[in-house]
């Protein structure tokens, strides 16, 4: 049976659309609003707020903490500082990917994962030898999402934490008018942003004090409608779409490697032997198969390929999830997974699987459209990810 989040008595009441969604069992909101517009603005040029307490989380403690997260993730977590957050994929045997998340170390020996699908069975499966205890803390543990360009000066009403100094991928704990709290600096909209852990049992009054102090910054409670496009502009995988996890694949090409899905970056092979490494560490050498990319939607060729049957160009209003064939002249060289059209960019954008061969920036390439239930082809060019990337994402004052 679907719960609602330990947020659902204030998200409830605001959702005017009654639009929810399904996330991990719980119920969120799509959007708030009739359209998520409004939302996704607030994303960009004011304060949005995200209960993304659907996330699975487990904390994890002892002795071999440590050696343990280093055996069962691709980052190197030895070299991860104490109040620090790192993105990381985990792996199958094959070097093919199970889920990603964040790990944060929240002391010596306490880190907090958190992954898009239960993994407790995994991490316990892995966890012989090692003097460790793993909890899923995913119903006592609440979080919120404060993301946008006066996300920090809310905080700074609020807390007497040194946010200010808080850099990217880092934590701190804090209070936030008498609730203690962690705030890091993380998200999944590529923009300035935090996210806030609390206990559940303090969930309302903590949203209570954030909305109270946003009002006068813009402050707008935001659904999954307008986070999936501003994840889209920030080139940002969501399992289940852009990848499937190697534990549900029904046959091997459906899976991917970190290498495959522009995570190359998070793999560390230069530490000890850990899951998958064997089967990247040949793939390093061999190169990937495939390349995950942008793709960057020519308008003149939308506007020629809508005007053939007298119609301007007729764009989702949503971000979609769906595998649209992407070619090279008449031959398929990749798919699609996910794609919308950027109100800040002004770009129809999405993320694609692309052969190696045809996966270099600059390429030239055409992505299947659907116009009058007929499939045409429009001209697309293979760029870099994040399609946006602000400076005030990273930067501290």
């Amino acid at each position: 049976m679907l719960r609602g989040t330990p947020f659902h008595s204030r998200t409830s009441a605001l959702c005017q659309a009654r639009n929810w969604r399904r996330w991990a069992g719980y119920v969120t909101a799509g959007s708030y609003e009739l359209t998520h517009e409004r939302e996704y603005y607030a994303i960009r040029s004011a304060a949005a707020l995200i209960d993304v307490s659907p996330l699975f989380k487990y904390m994890i403690r002892g002795p071999d903490a440590v050696r343990f997260l280093d055996r069962v993730v691709t980052r190197d977590v030895s070299r991860c500082a104490e109040n620090q957050v790192l993105y990381t994929p985990w792996c199958d045997e094959s070097g093919k990917v199970v889920d990603d998340g964040t790990l944060a170390r929240l002391g010596e020996e306490k880190f907090r994962l958190t992954a898009a699908e239960p993994n407790l069975r995994w991490l316990h499966d892995n966890a012989v030898g090692f003097d460790v205890t793993i909890d899923d803390i995913s119903d006592s543990t609440a979080a919120l999402a404060l993301q946008g360009p006066t996300s920090r000066e809310i905080l700074k009403c609020v807390t007497d934490a040194d946010v200010d100094a808080l850099r990217f991928f880092r934590s701190t704990p804090a209070d936030v008018r008498g609730i203690p709290v962690t705030i890091s600096r993380t998200g999944y909209t590529g923009d300035l942003g935090y996210e806030i852990w609390v206990d559940a049992e303090n969930a309302e009054p903590l949203w209570d004090a954030v909305i109270d102090a946003g009002t006068s910054y813009g402050i707008t409670p935001v659904g999954m409608l307008a986070l999936d496009v501003a994840r889209i502009e920030a080139g940002l995988i969501l399992i289940d779409v852009d990848y499937v996890p190697a534990r549900r694949a029904l046959i091997e090409s459906r899976k991917s490697s970190p290498f495959e899905l522009g995570l190359g970056w998070t793999v560390k092979l230069d530490k000890e032997s850990f899951v998958g490494s064997g089967a990247l560490s040949k793939e390093r050498q061999d190169g990937p198969t495939w390349e995950l990319r942008g793709l960057e939607v020519d308008w003149i060729a939308l506007e020629k390929v809508y005007a053939e049957v007298g119609l301007p160009p007729q764009l989702p209003t949503v971000a979609w999830r769906t595998s649209v064939p992407v070619y090279d002249g008449g031959r398929q060289i990749g798919y699609a997974t996910s794609g919308c059209w950027s109100p800040i960019l002004k770009k129809y954008i999405a993320l694609a699987h692309l052969h190696a061969s045809h996966s270099r920036p600059g390429t030239d390439v055409y992505m299947e459209v659907t116009v009058e239930h007929q499939r045409r082809k429009a001209k697309a060019r293979v760029v870099e990810t994040p399609f946006f990337n602000p400076e005030r994402k990273r930067a501290t004052t």
